[in-house]
């Protein structure tokens, strides 16, 4: 067909996206801003609910791109989307026949909710320093003990309206489980609790890994907020909560608090927001054509949308969208 697509972003999303693309006889370009593909996958040990290796999947893309032989623009950044294609910040302009966004999203900035002292100190980590503990294959304080008692906060940076993040990043309550249990399962006699809001368990296999934890791993799940976080002098965390099923304040000293930080808005979004009917929600995602029926279109008949560009989602779901966003380009170019 000869059809050019340009796909905005060369994590899993854009990655399957491309992949479809190139079954379906189109030619897609992905254009990613890092030095290699994967996005945020590339940071990951283990997804959830299955703990399957991250690696299992990135490498499963990568290595399907390379054999497709999907051209890679690597260390490059989309500047805009134009009426002919894309103009890159360099001012490289790549004509195309349709785009496709897969930017993702950006990590909460942990540092923006002082009270917990996340960047201040030592002990206080976000859930992507502990997947990088995962990966190096051992969990350490920083003065390179082990801890003893773990404590997890759920909702940082997630339905928050002091941050400006009134939404549920989704993935948040089953990340700290996953996590937790890969605590226990690398220090046994280690004591781990979970504060949290509200448990939203809503994908398969979730609610089972959720009961596993309790009754399997003895991790400890308080409802309640921590209020706020302070450093004692052996630089242990002590924490001031309120457990409110039972209405009474908690006060308890960890070795170390993890902050599960949620996912924000991609900040290219707002770069790419108003052109070529690329709209976007107060919350910063971009907003699909219709929830329904066009989740993976824009307002322009050219311009699609895969992943979490538009919304949190988890890994499956952005591949399903990367696949669902590919057949919605192939329809409009073979109309």
């Amino acid at each position: 067909m000869n059809k050019k697509v340009v796909v905005i972003g060369g994590g899993v999303a854009g990655m399957q996206t491309a992949l479809t693309l190139s079954e379906l006889g189109l030619t897609p370009v992905i254009i990613e801003k890092e030095a290699s593909t994967g996005g945020k996958l590339c940071k990951w040990h283990k997804l959830f609910p299955t703990l399957t290796p991250a690696s299992e999947v990135l490498d499963g893309l990568r290595r399907r791109v390379s054999e497709a032989g999907i051209e890679v623009m690597t260390g490059r950044t989309v500047g805009r989307i134009t009426d002919s294609g894309v103009e890159l910040e360099d001012g490289t302009a790549l004509a195309c026949d349709a785009t496709a966004v897969c930017t993702g999203f950006d990590i909460f900035d942990a540092t923006l909710k002082e009270e917990y002292g996340y960047g201040m100190y030592d002990n206080v980590f976000t859930t992507v320093d502990l997947e990088e503990m995962f990966n190096r294959g051992e969990v350490r304080m920083v003065n390179g003990e082990k801890p003893r008692r773990v404590a997890f906060l759920h909702c940082v940076g997630s339905r928050d309206e002091k941050v400006n993040q009134r939404h549920c990043s989704r993935v948040c309550c089953i990340t700290g489980v996953k996590q937790a249990m890969e605590v226990k399962q690398m220090i046994p006699d280690a004591e781990v609790f979970n504060f949290y809001m509200d448990m939203r368990m809503f994908g398969p296999g979730y609610e089972e890994m959720y009961r596993q934890a309790q009754y399997e791993y003895n991790i400890q799940f308080i409802r309640g907020r921590i209020s706020e976080a302070s450093q004692t002098i052996d630089r242990r965390v002590q924490i001031k909560a309120e457990d409110t099923l039972v209405g009474r304040p908690l006060k308890m000293t960890v070795d170390m608090l993890v902050l599960i930080v949620g996912m924000k808005a991609g900040a290219s979004n707002e770069r790419l927001g108003g052109c070529c009917g690329v709209d976007l929600y107060p919350s910063g995602f971009v907003r699909p054509a219709d929830q329904f029926l066009r989740n993976v279109c824009s307002g322009s008949e050219r311009v699609f949308y895969a992943g979490t560009v538009s919304a949190p989602k988890n890994v499956g779901e952005s591949i399903n969208e990367g696949i669902a966003a590919a057949y919605k380009i192939s329809r409009y170019l073979n109309r």
